[in-house]
């Protein structure tokens, strides 16, 4: 266990930890000590700033150095507090689920300009998410079409379950269904919206990831078969019958697979509007519409 100086205040472990997490080539240093320390005291940003000065007694330091030595060890910090936010919501996580990341927002915001266009956010907009793991793109989406209902399928019976905690946590059980399926296989037509973050990462390249998702991310969500793109193939085979008319479908796309991807579901009838770029300029969400 990382041990922590007797002496230490919080503020002193925090710039410890943020030291040894540089040392250790972590990429937020700072960030995840800060997170680290006010999980292991209970205290939210505000709480952890003004109790800068505290002394630590004997237990908060082996707290804080038990959570510091499972950073180190390239636990990440969401499966170490057990919570991520994403689109400014808490979701939870646990083994059985990726990690939401930042990144799958561009999906949020490509989805909802696409409806903005062919209507109001609280017209009753039906949703499915194919592949819903802890189901924080079907919160995002709830939380924003105030009068959307939505259905989210997993081929996981386990992190359905997160789903649905989430969505209840949330206040969106009432809006939301939940199924164990292969992506839209169980589905009938109809859709609004379709959206999905597949597993997308060739098998082979699964050993040269970072061990924050090789080690902790469910292979099941992260192997896309031997090119990456087979649950493409799978979402391309249902998508023309879910979407009804005019019908809006918002993928996420690894690095690379924006022409693959568009070219696939183009020869499946659908019509590609765009491959929308995330922060990092990388084409992260493929619309496409019936």
């Amino acid at each position: 266990m990382t041990m922590i100086d007797p002496g230490s205040s919080v503020v002193a472990a925090r710039r410890a930890l943020a030291r040894m997490f540089a040392a250790a080539g972590l990429e937020t240093p700072e960030l995840d000590a800060r997170v680290l320390v006010g999980h292991a005291l209970g205290l939210d940003h505000a709480a952890l700033a003004g109790a800068a000065d505290r002394p630590l007694d004997n237990e908060a330091r082996r707290g804080i150095g038990g959570l510091a030595s499972r950073r180190l060890a390239r636990e990440p910090v969401a499966r170490i507090v057990g919570c991520k936010e994403f689109w400014g919501l808490p979701i939870r996580v646990t083994p059985d689920v990726l990690v939401p990341r930042p990144e799958t927002e561009t999906l949020v915001e490509t989805a909802l300009a696409a409806l903005s266009a062919q209507g109001p956010r609280a017209h009753p907009w039906r949703v499915a998410d194919l592949g819903t793991g802890s189901g924080a793109l079907l919160a995002a989406l709830l939380h924003e079409l105030s009068g959307a209902v939505a259905i989210g399928t997993d081929r996981s019976a386990a992190a359905l379950a997160v789903a649905r905690d989430n969505l209840a946590r949330l206040g969106f059980a009432g809006r939301a269904a939940l199924a164990v399926c292969d992506f839209g296989a169980a589905l009938a037509g109809g859709f609004d919206l379709v959206v999905a973050n597949p597993p997308y990462v060739a098998h082979q390249e699964i050993a040269q990831l970072a061990p924050e998702i090789r080690e902790h991310d469910p292979h099941l969500a992260l192997d896309g078969g031997p090119d990456g793109l087979a649950c493409y193939r799978a979402v391309a085979i249902d998508a023309g019958r879910l979407l009804r008319p005019d019908g809006h479908l918002v993928l996420e796309l690894g690095a690379g697979q924006a022409a693959p991807v568009g070219a696939m579901f183009a020869r499946s009838g659908l019509v590609v509007v765009a491959a929308n770029r995330d922060l990092a300029g990388i084409p992260r969400a493929l619309h496409v519409r019936r």
